[in-house]
């Protein structure tokens, strides 16, 4: 999958890796065979395989090295890189220190989204000649066109100038692509999410649909993407009708706060209350080190590349029982002078240095360390897999593309901070841990962001299109005009009308 991009190696992939093949669970997700695109949608049982395929990219969050959940993690104040050296992974490193450029820029990021977008591209237009159940393929439909809408807004907020393509792409126009203005794109998104809204499901049946998009998902999607684009009264109508009348109470759709805010990261708890939409892992691929980060594997990496080096207890400690990480993601001093007196901190943060110093437990320290490590992702021994493949490549954990405590804070924000409604929100969020009101302000919220979201990969985004970015990561060599996006990988530019970002030539 890395290696597919906007130019021959696409079109290669139609005939390998086209969306041919599925299984019949839809969480679990896996090659089966290769099909000819002109032979391969034909009925409803192959386009449900294609639509599996465009939902495969979604993993893309905390599946792989390059995934976006610590890559984005590493650029943000809350945390750094990491990892066992400065050259343990150039990209990750590079961004966190803001030397990245274009030859170091992990390409997946640009290939993998586009990716799923040529997927999807592929199934609509072949959709309207497939013999199948009308309903079925309005529902196929608006996924492809949702799926799609994500991937294009986590590249927009990457990269900002890049190509727009609802099309697939053909031998006579793949080198042809230029980039579109992002307002484009940002038109595109609202569009295809607006059109998915309409037929997308209220709810999906647990045992057999877990994990297919939802018409909360989709709406709480298109409210977010309002909110990026300063669109601050379409964006609080749309997360309104995710979030429901009363915060703190069920909404429509049936989802609530948990109870316990640990809850969300035991790995078991796939699919909960207060899930809008996440992405799916599981330990029965037996991902190996063959095809890690090949789209083919399906456990959650960040699960293993947060945890302590060489961690090790003696016999009788307290300490959790974890299997040993890569200590990529340890939290800085800074963030764990924010949250040390909250009360997400033991949820949030697995505090080793204090571990080590009782003498409860032991690690070697890798590069950046703090000593405070990444809980929520942490696994414990419970989810190592008992099945075939690398240990370190099989947690199963999924992970939140958008949770309901994410859309409370998006719609507070979106309000201007201001006002009952956003008051109410900000309570209900802050409630949910046991603490009690504070006046409500944009910069009462951005607090809250930073501890309710702490290490889920948002911090950077937040500090982007709040303007804040400066003033948080200059001392890390942010540079303004530069570093809000990515460059281009190099390779992307070669034989294309593509134009590096500015100030990365």
């Amino acid at each position: 999958m890395k290696n597919i991009k906007i130019n021959t190696s696409l079109l290669a992939a139609a005939v390998v890796l086209l969306l041919g093949s599925c299984k019949k669970e839809f969480v679990t997700i896996q090659p089966e065979g290769q099909f000819l695109s002109q032979n391969y949608y034909s009925n409803a049982d192959q386009a449900y395989g294609a639509l599996v395929g465009v939902y495969d990219v979604l993993r893309k969050n905390a599946g792989g090295f390059e995934n976006m959940i610590t890559m984005m993690n590493a650029g943000s104040d809350d945390n750094f890189a990491g990892g066992g050296n400065s050259s343990d992974g150039a990209g990750i490193q590079g961004f966190s220190n803001y030397t990245i450029n274009a030859n170091i820029m992990p390409g997946s990021f640009w290939n993998d989204h586009y990716q799923g977008i040529f997927r999807a591209n592929v199934l609509l237009a072949r959709l309207p000649d497939i013999n199948m159940d009308a309903s079925l393929k309005a529902r196929f439909t608006a996924e492809a066109k949702a799926l799609r809408a994500i991937y294009y807004f986590n590249l927009v907020r990457l990269f900002k100038n890049i190509p727009l393509l609802t099309e697939p792409l053909t031998t006579a126009n793949m080198y042809e692509a230029v980039q579109a203005p992002p307002a484009d794109i940002y038109a595109q998104i609202e569009k295809d999410l607006t059109e998915a809204i309409t037929v997308l499901p209220n709810s999906v049946t647990a045992a057999t649909e877990a994990g297919r998009l939802t018409k909360g998902a989709g709406q709480a999607m298109l409210g977010k993407v309002y909110l990026y684009e300063n669109k601050g009264t379409l964006a609080a109508a749309q997360l309104a009708l995710v979030n429901g009348t009363t915060p703190g109470l069920p909404n429509q759709y049936g989802n609530r706060l948990l109870a316990n805010f640990a809850d969300l990261w035991v790995f078991t708890n796939k699919f909960n209350a207060e899930s809008i939409l996440e992405a799916l892992h599981t330990n029965a691929a037996n991902s190996d080190w063959g095809f890690w980060g090949s789209g083919a594997d399906e456990g959650n990496s960040v699960n293993q590349m947060v945890g302590p080096r060489s961690y090790s207890r003696p016999a009788g400690s307290p300490a959790p029982d974890i299997p040993s990480g890569w200590s990529f993601n340890v939290f800085t001093q800074d963030f764990y002078d924010a949250i040390k007196t909250d009360p997400r901190f033991a949820a949030t943060v697995f505090d080793m240095k204090a571990l080590k110093a009782a003498g409860q437990a032991d690690y070697i320290e890798g590069y950046q360390n703090t000593g405070y490590f990444l809980n929520k992702f942490i696994p414990r021994r419970s989810d190592v897999r008992p099945g075939g493949g690398a240990l370190e490549l099989n947690f199963q954990q999924n992970d939140y593309i958008i949770r309901l405590a994410d859309c409370y804070l998006m719609e507070a924000e979106a309000l201007g901070g201001t006002g009952t409604r956003a008051q109410a929100l900000l309570d209900a969020v802050r409630a949910r841990v046991g603490l009690g009101s504070v006046p409500v302000s944009l910069a009462a919220i951005k607090a809250e962001r930073r501890l309710e979201l702490a290490g889920e990969g948002h911090r950077f985004f937040d500090l982007v299109r709040w303007g804040d970015a400066v003033s948080k990561l200059g001392g890390r060599g942010f540079v303004a005009g530069k570093n809000e996006i990515f460059p281009i990988p190099t390779r992307e530019l070669q034989g294309t009308k593509l134009v590096q970002n500015p100030n990365y030539n």
